[in-house]
């Protein structure tokens, strides 16, 4: 998944905007005024073969998963300038398949959804 398709993916979440409080270079995806994602230009690694035209990706995650989908794929790390806790970051530079980013956007969205009031909650899940 390249940053395009990313973003694509990210706006077709029921009621998904794209901010830029950050910035030009740092995409900021909210519902209801809430972030699920930031996706940025990655910054150069201690890795020669990293690139600074990899996308990382930002998304919101169950701890224990997380810790889990770091110990499966090198390019999944702790969030980037994010809670190391609730975040990872994910490097789209194509070692993660397209299904498992798409299912870890989809978690993202749901656990800021699930912080939500029933009303607001309702107002988003309705478009599912």
């Amino acid at each position: 998944m390249d940053q395009q398709e990313a973003r694509e993916y990210l706006l077709n979440k029921p009621l998904s905007i794209e901010t830029f409080p950050f910035g030009d270079d740092v995409s900021v995806f909210k519902v209801n005024h809430k972030m699920f994602a930031t996706l940025a230009r990655g910054k150069l690694g201690k890795e020669e073969h990293e690139s600074q035209d990899i996308y990382w990706l930002n998304l919101k995650s169950d701890p224990q998963e997380g810790i889990m989908l770091r110990d499966i794929f090198p390019s999944i790390i702790p969030g980037y300038h994010m809670s190391k806790v609730h975040w990872n970051t994910v490097k789209l530079d194509g070692t993660v398949p397209v299904g498992e980013i798409q299912r870890m956007i989809d978690n993202s969205f749901e656990l800021v959804v699930a912080n939500m009031t029933k009303k607001d909650q309702q107002a988003i899940l309705i478009h599912l």
